[in-house]
C-alpha cells in the first residue's frame, strides 16, 4: 500500500528507523508497513560519526537503493536540508525518488545541520524553506512521492515560531508536517491540536532526547499520524554489539551467547538464501 493511502486510511503509521537492507528485511518480517531511513542512523553506522551533517546526498541515495532492492515497503527518507539550496533540493528529490523513496523529508536548518535533539542549531529564513518545498514538489515525478516538511524552530525560537513556520510550509504545499523536538506534553498537545486535523503529523521518538517518550498510540491520541523511531535500532544493536565483543574478548568464544544469536542456518533463512539459490538454478 502506498504511503499516502496508509496515511489516509490508517489511524496510525509506525515507521521504525533502518539504515540498511538487512534491518529493512527484519522490520518487514516483524510486520511493519512503512520504514524510516534515518539520516542519523546512517551517520552512526556508515561513518561511525554523530549526526552533524556529514552524510552526503550520494551516500544516502546509495543506501536507499540497497534498501529498496530488498523491500517494497514505503520508505520515508531523511534528506536533511536537501544538501544545498532549492536547486540542490530538486536534484536530491529526483535522485531519491528514482532510488525508491516514497517520501522525502526536508528540514529548515542551515548547513551543516545537526540532530534535532542537539543544541546549537540555526535556521534558514522561512521563505527560503518554502522555496525548497516548492522545488521539491516540482522535482517529483509522481504525486505519490510525499514531501515531508520539518521545522526545528522550537529549539531555536520557541513553539510560536515553529507554528508560524509550519503554517508557511503547509501553504507551500508540504504533504506531511514534522515539528521537531517538542519539549513537553503541552507542546506535543498544542502541535497536535493546531495541525492534526489538517495534515498528517510526524512524531519523532528519540530515546533520551528532548521530547517525552510516549507510545505510538499515545501520540495518535494527540493528533499524530506518522510515528517514527529513527535511532532505536542503532541503540539496540549497539548494546548487543558491546555485549558480544566484551564476551568474545573475555572468553575467546561465542558459546556463552549462542542462545542470543542466530546460527548459520537461521541467518541464511533471514536473508532468503533458499529463494536466491532457487532463482539461480533457473539459469543453470
Amino acid at each position: 500500500m502506498q504511503l499516502r493511502q496508509q496515511l489516509h486510511e490508517s489511524n496510525l503509521v509506525v515507521a521504525p528507523g533502518v539504515y540498511d537492507a538487512f534491518g529493512a528485511l527484519l522490520a518487514e518480517r516483524a510486520g511493519f508497513k512503512a520504514l524510516y531511513v534515518s539520516g542519523a542512523s546512517l551517520s552512526y553506522t556508515r561513518l561511525g560519526r554523530p549526526d552533524i551533517g556529514l552524510m552526503s546526498m550520494h551516500e544516502v541515495v546509495q543506501c536507499v537503493s540497497y534498501i529498496r532492492e530488498r523491500t517494497e515497503l514505503p520508505l520515508v527518507v531523511d534528506a536533511d536540508t536537501g544538501y544545498g539550496n532549492a536547486l540542490n533540493v530538486k536534484r536530491t528529490v529526483a535522485l531519491l525518488e528514482r532510488a525508491g523513496a516514497s517520501a522525502v523529508q526536508l528540514e529548515d536548518q542551515t548547513s551543516p545541520k545537526r540532530c534535532g535533539h542537539l543544541s546549537g542549531k540555526s535556521l534558514i529564513p522561512a521563505g527560503e524553506m518554502a522555496g525548497k518545498i516548492r522545488a521539491a514538489i516540482d522535482a517529483r515525478r509522481s504525486s505519490e512521492t510525499l514531501i515531508v516538511a520539518r521545522t526545528d524552530a522550537i529549539g531555536v525560537d520557541g513553539l510560536p515560531s515553529a507554528i508560524d513556520r509550519a503554517e508557511t510550509y503547509i501553504e507551500a504545499g508540504a504533504d506531511v508536517l514534522f515539528v521537531e523536538s517538542p519539549r513537553d506534553l503541552a507542546e506535543l498537545r498544542a502541535i497536535g491540536k493546531t495541525f492534526g486535523s489538517r495534515i498528517p503529523l510526524v512524531a519523532n521518538v528519540v530515546e533520551g532526547g528532548r521530547t517525552p517518550e510516549l507510545s505510538a498510540q499515545e501520540l495518535r491520541a494527540l493528533g499524530y499520524k506518522l510515528v517514527i523511531f529513527p535511532g532505536g535500532l542503532v541503540r539496540a544493536v549497539a548494546t548487543a554489539a558491546e555485549r558480544y565483543f566484551a564476551n568474545l574478548m573475555e572468553k575467546g568464544s561465542n558459546r556463552g551467547l549462542r542462545e542470543q544469536m542466530l546460527d548459520f542456518a537461521g541467518l541464511n533463512e533471514r536473508v532468503g538464501l533458499a529463494a536466491e539459490l532457487g532463482d539461480g538454478a533457473l539459469y543453470s
